[in-house]
């Protein structure tokens, strides 16, 4: 038996654990000197003898054997189908998901390169990333595959988002950041507005493109805090804090400037970013314009307050550690989705139960539409028509 025990449940967040050289067959070749020289890489691809033992790994007959009965319990580079395509299929059967969005690992962030001043290979990595983003996907329908496209030089964002609809990606991948020259609400970049809105794809927000902690919080006289993983690298208690807010600041942007309004089709989903914080957000969007209408005509002419827009066009995918119940009844009941996170570590050995917990006492339309139903409102036409029936598929 599956892990979602037959239930109907679309997975929001989900991963890819690449190795170092996943992007090589895909990247521009002439380029692909200048990518090898990026530290990052630089740092990963020094773990060749690392790499060969995680791949003789997964080819060992008694480590294989068990992958299935610990579905949930490996994590990492560890989990079936984290890095070999023709695993992930038997893997989400495993979990039991009708459909799983599927992110990257080590490529979030796109290695620093939107604030760098090499444009070129700027895109060129984010176009190496969609085609091996779409190519792993391809396996199966149910693996819905994203595409990342910077925003720092808008010709080039245009085309970017024109490829990765081309290649058949699930939705658009975008920073939360600010690019550094102009506004995410910026005129020219309504041509991929138009252009996802059309194509009925979503806009995505994701953890790994946002400010960061301002790294002397950390220099406290005391020892370094350990993260998930044991390290100091990735989230603690106090980096955690500031995770959503380049989100909520763009979001709010977006919705002030009226692309909201502009695009009324268009779906913008906030991944892996957290929850809590969208109840006061939307209280406070609506503070504000209510505040600043008399003197700004752009929030004369919104067509809702905003935290109705959020209601109508925005889906979030709440931690499971969460208060997730408490969320939907402050936030309303169309906003949260369902995400595993698998295969982190962050993401739980059990993210069903705690969700489950969380939403004790709450409605079954309403655990309907987290588990399944505004994920596949996010999704659109970038979700296959037949896996978006969802009341077909509740009855199957």
């Amino acid at each position: 038996m599956s892990y979602a025990e037959g239930r109907l449940i679309h997975d929001a967040d989900s991963h890819l654990m690449e190795l170092a050289d996943c992007l090589d067959p895909y990247f521009e070749k002439t380029l692909l000197h200048r990518y090898h020289e990026l530290p990052a890489y630089r740092v990963k691809i020094g773990q060749t003898s690392w790499m060969d033992a995680t791949r003789k790994q997964h080819r060992d007959a008694t480590f294989r054997a068990g992958a299935e009965d610990a579905i949930m319990l490996r994590k990492n580079y560890e989990a079936l189908g984290a890095f070999i395509r023709e695993d992930r299929p038997r893997a989400l059967d495993l979990m039991g998901f009708a459909s799983q969005l599927v992110f990257t690992t080590f490529c979030l962030g796109n290695f620093g390169l939107d604030q760098s001043d090499d444009m070129e290979l700027c895109y060129a990595t984010a176009s190496a990333h969609n085609r091996m983003m779409t190519d792993f996907c391809a396996v199966d329908r149910r693996l819905l595959p994203t595409a990342y496209i910077p925003l720092e030089d808008i010709d080039r964002s245009v085309r970017c988002a024109r490829e990765a609809i081309e290649l058949g990606a699930s939705a658009l991948l975008i920073p939360s950041w600010c690019p550094r020259a102009h506004g995410p609400s910026h005129v020219g970049l309504f041509p991929i507005w138009a252009m996802a809105q059309e194509a009925g794809l979503p806009i995505l927000f994701h953890v790994g493109g946002e400010d960061r902690l301002n790294p002397t919080y950390k220099e406290n006289g005391l020892p370094p805090v350990p993260d998930f993983h044991g390290g100091d690298d990735n989230f603690t208690s106090v980096s955690y804090m500031p995770i959503p807010h380049s989100v909520m600041q763009t979001l709010a942007t977006l919705i002030f400037d009226g692309i909201f309004d502009a695009f009324p089709a268009l779906k913008w989903g906030v991944i892996e970013l957290g929850a809590s914080w969208l109840p006061g957000w939307m209280r406070s969007m609506d503070s504000a314009a209510h505040a600043f209408m008399r003197n700004e005509e752009r929030l004369q002419k919104l067509s809702l307050k905003p935290s109705d827009l959020v209601r109508r066009q925005v889906r979030v995918a709440p931690y499971p550690h969460e208060e997730t119940g408490w969320i939907i009844r402050h936030a309303g009941e169309d906003v949260c989705m369902f995400s595993s996170d698998f295969p982190h570590v962050e993401g739980g050995r059990h993210p069903l139960k705690r969700f489950d917990a969380t939403l004790e006492g709450h409605s079954e339309g309403t655990k309907r539409r987290f588990f399944a139903d505004n994920f596949v409102d996010l999704m659109g036409c970038g979700l296959p028509e037949d896996l978006r029936r969802t009341t077909e598929l509740s009855l199957a």
